[in-house]
């Protein structure tokens, strides 16, 4: 048969190459800068931009979608195109591909460090820019899927079915989770509510991990490492069953980041038992790519590019172990909320995700160049402290959550707390915090010599934009199973069929967990006293958000003893049903705040807003000095309100009409108990003197933003009391 000849498209496995290195350096170094913020918490003193709350959503989008995302988008247009056997089906959309992410990227990197998020872990990136993930997602996959219908290679590889899993998923993820109503350009309000928005982000959070930083590097791992070693898979069947058990199983596990909230008992539930099924497929995958290094071991010892994915398949096995385990109710009442859950999932971020993406640079780029690597010795001494950063990283966050889940749960022989004081944890653990600074130091290091390895082996070598392939046309062939064809050899040659399964596969899990909840309202019982937030609350809320404080404070009191001794009655889920978003939190870097309202004086919130230390000692929290002197946006207060109601919040017409005099009323009553403070007094009146002096305006305390941040906190917990538990109607 006559061969044809075409060209892979080299550029634009270059051009991702370039901003996954780009990206995960200025991802690490952020994620430095906030390792430090918590042994320097005022490192950035007054800057709201650079504030913690700020920067914490940049560093995780960085590393997940800049960083691991443009190295799968390397990964795949490299290996795609040589397992089809055919050049990617559109330039024009592969540059849109590109083009397109970074610019998602920088996006990011401007708005939330503005400020403008709607708090969603994983998820913060306001409705204009999930919009465009959303198209240029689309677009890659597009490009997939018309590369695979144009192949030259009948059967497709293992490593497709897991990019094709990836890219349905994704899409119904992203789409589903960011369902919000929009009140300005960049502000939005998720449609769900309090349970089920939990649900639906967790839904989401999971699964992003599963189907964007597990699924397609599993393809990768499929097509580098056999290429790498130069052997074959070590089981064809172990990858069919890897692959199918793992994309089912892996969608129900999202509740176990909700056990012991106020979630249904029988999501919970279901979320545990799917979680430790998925030890079973996950080490499959993990099993199925170490031992296709089997007689291979000699050169594992020299090459570096092995040494990393050795590392990176062994750290995918122990964050896949960690992960049912943590789902234990037993074991997760001890670790939710603490250090340990930064351990984990940096074991999965910096070893699975991190060294395999190194690895696939060190290897791609020399075969990008027709080069040799600059420095073999360079790239081993990158593995070593690489190594080393992930140990003096993680053991240390271990330490800490251990340190810390123990500290919260002791109890005096009176029945006390003995560590009644939550800073007392906090002052035991910085120790482990400033190993986990050298960690990440030491892992950072290393990256920047890849970056310098790389930048001397582009420099020796020589560009080749498009490379010259040869391979035989698809004959056309029955589309009927052919005599003695098993069933997954016949789907293998059918993409079309492939995706329709795979994107069934994943929605039974996601249809049995969200539909109940959301439609079955018998699921989420209601509070008699609980009411939707004052507009001044309302607006506090927002800026609670804004600022990123969920970050760092929960607002899910669990039915433990220690909890509900140290913070109050546990959380219902009748009280979030106001709730657009859901603000439960996923670390306690902080104390729980659902029961704070009330607890402290408004003078004590403002000085704790102003300097932490004040009336904190030994607080890690940064001061948030420019809510004492910012003006309040007013000006979209009732469009707010209108939003909600349509979300199904019963402000009525009076409350939207009498919003303005409402917030008035309820900022002055706060200024009024800020003068019962002699020192506030004295400095504010001289202020206001000072201003009218100069002619200048001064804007009110009632006005301010520090005022409707007081009022939210003041009001939060205090709408039910225990006896309003047993007045709980379904509706």
């Amino acid at each position: 048969m006559e061969l044809q000849q075409f060209y892979y498209d080299n550029k634009i496995v270059k051009n991702f190459i370039y901003a996954t290195i780009l990206w995960g350096v200025v991802g690490m170094l952020v994620g430095l800068i906030l390792a430090f913020m918590f042994l320097f918490p005022n490192l950035t003193d007054g800057i709201s931009w650079l504030s913690f709350g700020r920067l914490r959503p940049l560093h995780t989008n960085a590393v997940i979608f800049a960083f691991v995302g443009n190295a799968i988008y390397a990964g795949v247009y490299y290996s795609s195109q040589r397992l089809l056997k055919a050049r990617m089906f559109s330039d024009t959309l592969s540059k849109i591909n590109f083009w397109g992410w970074q610019l998602i990227i920088v996006a990011a990197a401007i708005t939330l460090p503005l400020g403008y998020t709607s708090s969603k872990e994983y998820a913060e990136l306001e409705w204009p820019i999930d919009i465009a993930i959303a198209v240029v997602w689309v677009v890659f996959g597009w490009n997939l899927i018309g590369t695979i219908l144009k192949r030259r290679q009948r059967h497709l590889y293992v490593a497709i079915w897991f990019y094709l899993a990836t890219f349905v998923t994704v899409a119904v993820l992203h789409i589903f989770n960011s369902l919000e109503l929009p009140l300005s350009a960049m502000k939005s309000y998720s449609v769900y509510a309090g349970v089920q928005d939990a649900l639906v982000q967790w839904w989401y959070g999971h699964n992003a991990v599963a189907f964007f930083l597990t699924t397609p590097f599993l393809g990768l791992m499929y097509y580098f490492v056999p290429k790498a070693a130069n052997r074959p898979v070590y089981s064809y069947r172990l990858s069919i069953v890897h692959f199918w058990s793992l994309i089912f199983i892996y969608i129900w596990a999202g509740p176990h980041h909700l056990l012991y909230t106020a979630l249904p008992e029988w999501a919970q539930n279901l979320g545990v038992a799917f979680s430790v099924m998925l030890i079973a497929p996950s080490w499959g995958g993990m099993i199925n790519g170490l031992l296709t290094l089997r007689g291979a071991w000699d050169k594992v010892r020299t090459d570096p590019v092995l040494k990393f994915m050795v590392v990176a398949i062994t750290g995918y096995g122990m964050a896949t172990f960690e992960g049912p385990m943590l789902s234990l109710k037993n074991v997760n009442a001890i670790a939710h909320f603490t250090d340990w859950i930064i351990a984990h999932v940096h074991v999965g971020a910096l070893a699975w995700n991190g060294f395999f993406a190194f690895g696939m640079i060190y290897w791609l780029v020399p075969k990008l160049f027709k080069t040799r690597l600059h420095s073999i010795p360079l790239a081993n001494f990158h593995f070593w402290i690489g190594t080393l950063g992930i140990i003096l990283y993680a053991l240390p966050m271990y330490v800490a959550g251990f340190t810390q889940a123990s500290m919260w749960k002791q109890f005096n022989p009176d029945g006390t707390l003995v560590y009644g004081n939550f800073l007392e944890t906090v002052s035991e653990i910085m120790p482990m915090y400033w190993m986990r600074a050298i960690g990440g130091t030491l892992f950072l290091l290393g990256t920047l010599v890849l970056v310098y390895n790389i930048i001397m082996t582009v420099k020796q070598g020589s560009t080749v934009t498009d490379e010259l392939a040869e391979a035989a046309p698809l004959a056309k062939v029955s589309s009927k199973r052919v005599a003695g064809e098993g069933w997954h050899t016949w789907i293998e040659r059918k993409p079309i069929q492939l995706t329709i399964l795979a994107t069934l596969t994943i929605l039974i899990g996601g249809a049995f967990q969200i539909i109940p909840t959301i439609l079955v309202k018998s699921n989420i019982p209601t509070i008699s006293s609980v009411q939707p937030y004052s507009p001044l609350e309302l607006e506090g809320r927002d800026i609670y958000i804004r600022e990123g404080c969920v970050s760092c404070h929960s607002q899910m009191v669990r039915p433990f003893r220690s909890e509900v001794e140290r913070y109050g009655e546990y959380s219902k889920a009748g009280e979030f049903v106001y709730d657009h978003p859901f603000l439960w939190g996923s670390k306690r870097t902080g104390p729980d705040l659902h029961r704070i309202g009330g607890k402290y004086s408004d003078n004590w919130h403002l000085n704790h807003m102003y300097d932490p230390q004040s009336t904190s000692s030994g607080s890690i929290m940064p001061g948030y000095k420019w809510l004492i002197k910012d003006e309040l946006d007013k000006s979209q207060t009732e469009a707010k309100m209108e939003v909600m109601v349509s979300l199904g919040v019963p402000y009525t017409e009076s409350d939207i009409a009498n919003a303005a005099q409402d917030m008035l009323a309820q900022g002055t009553r706060i200024e009024k108990n800020l003068y019962t403070d002699p020192d506030f007094a004295k400095s504010y009146e001289a202020d206001k003197k000072a201003a009218s002096d100069k002619g200048e305006a001064f804007v009110e305390m009632r006005n301010r933003e520090i005022v409707a941040l007081i009022a939210y906190l003041q009001r939060l917990g205090t709408d039910i009391s225990v006896k309003d538990i047993d007045n709980q109607t379904s509706n």
